[in-house]
């Protein structure tokens, strides 16, 4: 191009995000000799809905000390993130700051009308933290008010069975779950399976999740079958366990079932049959498969401290991995059983 605008870098720069290309897409952004507001919010949108949250919450920080003004699109993005990490105190900031730019004036924060996205919205972000009891509360408050357009839709009952789910209630989840198309005219899709497998299997009702899942309209998907199998990792059912993962490892191609193989050896962890958690894991490496490290977020003093198993790169890898140790030490002097599988196999997690 002879000229280039600020609209052609941010063409090349939504192009990048959309291909999931990120260390291009900043590249892109780097480069800009001018930058305006769609410019920063496709970045930080890209961030936020690809799970690049931390990413995203700095480049709103970014952002703000550029001085560019922050659109609805930038915020709602950065709350996401922000809902996904628990960081409350930059959510609680930016909740501020659109109570008060967009409604002129510090009033009471009460929205002047709900609709089914904002109930589902509260539904959902309780249901994510853990507080189940308080999202079914939610729940019946947004029926009993039955205001105009906010009736449940599909996203809501996710959040509804996902509630359920985390906070135990069997019942009451088998209860939403078969009245969704009587009462609210809902169809289940593949995402209430995952929830109620979910919720039976975490119960230890796994002969009935089995079912639910063996009669199920649509094919059983990653979610549904990873849900089951934790449940039998949770309540050590090594034998089911082994029917489905065989079951899985005959249907599905080799890199399918790797998934799966996975989730059995931590069945089998569980359940201290170190034999076949040998077998499991030396077929993992034969199929060149690694565990997929977990990763956590802690908020303290105001700040968002992102780990990953076995990463070094924090600042205080030092004092964290001495605590870890002496943590370590202290639950084995108290009678755990270590996991001997990592020994006998020598293999890094």
């Amino acid at each position: 191009m002879t000229e280039r605008s600020v609209v052609s870098w941010n063409s090349m720069l939504a192009g990048f995000v959309r291909c999931v290309d990120f260390d291009g897409a900043r590249r892109v952004f780097d480069q800009m000799p001018e930058r305006n507001v769609v410019s920063w919010t496709t970045m930080v949108s890209g961030y936020a809905q690809n799970g690049r949250c931390k990413q995203a919450l700095a480049l709103f920080c970014e952002m703000q000390r550029a001085r560019v003004e922050l659109d609805q699109v930038t915020l709602v993005a950065a709350l996401s993130a922000c809902a996904e990490i628990g960081d409350l105190k930059m959510g609680r900031w930016i909740h501020a700051y659109i109570d008060w730019n967009f409604r002129f004036g510090n009033q009471p924060l009460k929205m002047p009308q709900t609709s089914t996205v904002s109930w589902t919205t509260m539904i959902t972000g309780f249901a994510k933290q853990g507080q189940g009891k308080e999202a079914l509360t939610v729940f019946r408050w947004m029926q009993t008010l039955d205001e105009r357009g906010a009736k449940p839709d599909e996203i809501t009952l996710v959040g509804v069975l996902c509630a359920c789910s985390h906070a135990g209630f069997v019942d009451k989840g088998r209860r939403y779950f078969k009245c969704m198309n009587k009462k609210w005219g809902i169809e289940p899709r593949i995402e209430h399976y995952e929830c109620i497998v979910d919720l039976l299997s975490r119960a230890g009702f796994l002969d009935e999740a089995h079912r639910l899942v063996e009669t199920m309209p649509m094919k059983p998907n990653d979610a549904v079958w990873g849900a089951l199998l934790s449940g039998c990792r949770i309540h050590k059912n090594v034998e089911l366990a082994s029917q489905i993962a065989q079951k899985l490892a005959m249907e599905l191609d080799p890199d399918q079932a790797a998934t799966y193989i996975v989730l059995l050896s931590n069945v089998f962890d569980t359940a201290q049959r170190w034999k076949d958690v040998v077998t499991m894991r030396q077929k993992m490496l034969g199929m060149g498969v690694k565990k997929t490290l977990g990763r956590s977020w802690v908020q303290i003093a105001g700040i968002v401290h992102d780990f990953l198993a076995g990463d070094r790169t924090h600042k205080r890898t030092l004092p964290i991995y001495e605590m870890l140790a002496g943590i370590t030490r202290q639950v084995k002097q108290e009678g755990y059983k270590p996991d001997i599988s990592q020994a006998l196999l020598g293999v890094e997690e």
